[in-house]
């Protein structure tokens, strides 16, 4: 297949992403909080979300989208503000609603899921150092002279995708068995609350002091 990188390549390239997957940053944080607060399925539906955005940040690296808003001061001062003050919102959340688990209605947890789809899909997306990641990583395993460069980019990220899924998977569930033990400690859940909100506010801290070069 003309978009199918070598064996060599798609070696090195699964073991770098299998790294980076067990490396903590904001989205690993999300589902955590997510899944520990509301359940396995919100869980899920966070990383769902955190998904797309990595799809989306693909296809923008693919098409010379994310080096033009790199490029520009502006449109990369406003991404990261626009991050760093989500992840923010996110650690006032944390600590404003307890999250001693609770009963929901069927409606409601309805309601959340869609909401758990976006948070993922929004602390991704306006994460300015995942598009650098992903101008700097992908790139890496490709050849500029390549005539097939933009489709074995998309190969390479949903295969970045299809790699790290089971680890986030793991961390989802691994959060909601947690879950079950904090359940019977509100007084320790509601330290929790306070350790996500922390690492909220510190990513959101690096987020603002990135820099685009």
């Amino acid at each position: 297949m003309i978009f199918v990188p070598d064996l060599t390549t798609l070696l090195a390239f699964a073991a770098a992403t299998l790294l980076l997957a067990i490396t903590p940053g904001p989205d690993m944080t999300l589902w955590m909080s997510r899944t520990i607060r509301d359940g396995r399925a919100i869980g899920l539906m966070t990383l769902l979300g955190t998904n797309l955005g990595i799809a989306i940040h693909t296809l923008l690296v693919a098409f010379g989208v994310s080096a033009l808003v790199v490029a520009s001061p502006m449109a990369f001062l406003v991404l990261k503000t626009g991050g760093a003050a989500y992840l923010l919102w996110l650690a006032i959340q944390a600590v404003r609603n307890r999250s001693v688990l609770a009963v929901h209605s069927v409606g409601k947890r309805q309601a959340s899921a869609w909401k758990a789809f976006l948070n993922g899909l929004w602390v991704n997306l306006l994460n300015p150092k995942v598009i650098i990641f992903f101008m700097t990583f992908l790139p890496q395993f490709v050849s500029v002279s390549d005539p097939h460069v933009t489709g074995k980019l998309i190969f390479l990220g949903v295969l970045s995708i299809l790699i790290a899924l089971p680890v986030a998977i793991a961390v989802v569930l691994g959060a909601n068995s947690l879950a079950d033990w904090l359940k019977r400690k509100p007084q320790v859940m509601r330290i929790v609350d306070y350790v996500f909100a922390a690492v909220f506010s510190v990513f959101a801290v690096r987020i603002l002091l990135t820099q685009s070069r």
